[in-house]
């Protein structure tokens, strides 16, 4: 038997711990640069943790549009999410204002990606390729 593995949890799971990194972390790790570790506000961190989120979204919001829901919504929630997450590293200021509402459009585009998976199933459509 093989095992299925669900993109959308995947990209929930990884929405909720880039959030968790960017509002708590800070708030109980503050020491860690006095051992030399520094994850907090680095730049690399942050910009793998949006690729990581943009590359595991991408294919679930693919995946369920092209082989179940085909509807568009998800996908512009999901965009939205990204831009502003993306938006996050360039106005440093405004970092808390912008990720609070890119973590809960990415993650409401996942949950509405899945429900519309699992309402659907498998649509076939003008553009199935299989």
């Amino acid at each position: 038997m093989r095992a299925r593995v669900n993109w959308d949890v995947w990209g929930i799971g990884a929405s909720i711990a880039c959030a968790v990194h960017c509002a708590l972390l800070p708030l109980f790790l503050t020491s860690l640069p006095l051992f030399g570790i520094n994850i907090i506000h680095n730049l690399r961190f942050e910009i793998g943790m949006i690729v990581l989120a943009f590359g595991i979204g991408s294919y679930a919001m693919y995946h369920g549009y092209k082989k179940h829901h085909h509807r568009l919504q998800p996908w512009l929630l999901f965009s939205a999410g990204i831009a502003l997450l993306t938006l996050k590293q360039v106005f440093l200021t405004l970092e808390f204002w912008l990720l609070i509402p890119a973590v809960l459009l990415i993650i409401g585009a996942h949950i509405q990606n899945h429900r519309s998976c699992r309402v659907h199933n498998h649509a076939h459509h003008d553009d199935c390729d299989h």
